[in-house]
């Protein structure tokens, strides 16, 4: 489940991406009023320290696959385990600003990035769920 959730983030993010570096209006969304994805993506807050949001989603969802495949999953290793949980967190927290951002600061939604945001919500629970001893010394 997780590694599909992670795949099609990892896909949205692409789309997302490639329409921040081609042109906004790529992206299939109605425009004006409240969902609006091409207000939301070109605005001032579609670029942290000058990267585009959508670059940094793309690279945390190809992360979050690669980390959710299901050898991962079986890894021995308690570190893959860590950082699983560590980067799902670390998005969920993201989200939350970015959600934020869309209804507060820019006053619209991006359909596709809230498609994103529930993904992430979504492995964030997942993971969160099985991460019982994580960090236990046990």
């Amino acid at each position: 489940v997780t590694t599909a959730m992670a795949l099609a983030a990892t896909a949205v993010a692409i789309y997302l991406t490639i329409a921040h570096y081609a042109d906004p209006d790529l992206l299939v969304c109605s425009e004006g009023g409240t969902v609006d994805c091409s207000s939301v993506t070109s605005s001032d807050q579609s670029l942290l320290f000058g990267i585009p949001v959508a670059l940094l989603g793309l690279i945390w969802a190809a992360g979050v696959s690669v980390l959710c495949l299901p050898m991962a999953w079986r890894a021995a290793s308690r570190r893959v385990h860590q950082a699983r949980l560590v980067a799902v967190i670390g998005g969920m927290a993201f989200v939350l600003w970015l959600i934020y951002a869309e209804l507060i600061i820019v006053g619209a939604i991006c359909l596709w990035c809230t498609v994103v945001h529930v993904l992430a919500f979504g492995l964030f629970v997942v993971v969160v769920m099985n991460a019982s001893d994580v960090f236990s010394d046990a």
